[in-house]
């Protein structure tokens, strides 16, 4: 009976001992873990147009196609010309894709160019749309030099011929305040409001 006790005592023990190894690894993975930082695309700038031929046309805004990385909530950054990876603790406020599609329709609604401006997923039958393919959209580091680039093109489709009207790719190359994920979410919201601007003109 004695040695039951102190068997079970020592089994005891160990399982405390084990216990508390288990909270002290929690706790030290838990203070290291950094914060989880969002970043956004902010709304472009857009003023209306007095004319526009397609007035009393609607457009369709497709979402964004990629020929390189998924269109995520992942930043993506590249350190030479052979590896890309991801920001682990920094990410887009919601997929890089929805953002970009978003911005494009609320410049086209601001500039009055058309009737209306619509996602793609609206059942509302459409005039023309919007179509675009996503290039490169990417942090770039190369020795001192730091950037981001956004290369998109778009083409401007008539639904009712299903004859494309015209295409063009835009691309941009903007340097960082930072080289960070920070500075590289400033200088792609710079690039998009340049983006906003000609997209208007080239349209009109």
């Amino acid at each position: 009976m004695k040695s039951n006790r102190y068997m079970h005592k020592s089994l005891k023990l160990k399982c405390m001992g084990v216990l508390s190894l288990f909270l002290m690894l929690a706790g030290c993975s838990l203070k290291e873990a950094p914060p989880l930082n969002i970043y956004t695309l902010m709304p472009p700038k857009a003023e209306a147009f007095a004319q526009s031929p397609y007035r009393n046309k609607v457009l369709k805004v497709s979402f964004p196609l990629s020929i390189r990385e998924p269109l995520s909530y992942k930043m993506t950054y590249s350190y030479s010309m052979h590896e890309r990876g991801y920001y682990q603790n920094s990410q887009w406020s919601n997929s890089i894709g929805k953002l970009i599609q978003g911005n494009l329709i609320q410049t086209l609604q601001k500039s009055r160019l058309y009737k209306a401006v619509l996602p793609f997923q609206s059942s509302v039958p459409e005039d023309m749309r919007l179509e675009s393919v996503v290039y490169d959209l990417c942090h770039y580091i190369r020795g001192n030099d730091s950037y981001a680039v956004v290369s998109i093109e778009f083409a401007l489709v008539d639904m009712r011929s299903g004859k494309l009207i015209k295409s063009r790719r835009f691309t941009y190359k903007e340097p960082t305040p930072t080289v960070d994920a920070a500075g590289y979410a400033a200088a792609t919201n710079r690039v998009m409001d340049r983006l906003s601007l000609d997209l208007l003109e080239w349209i009109r």
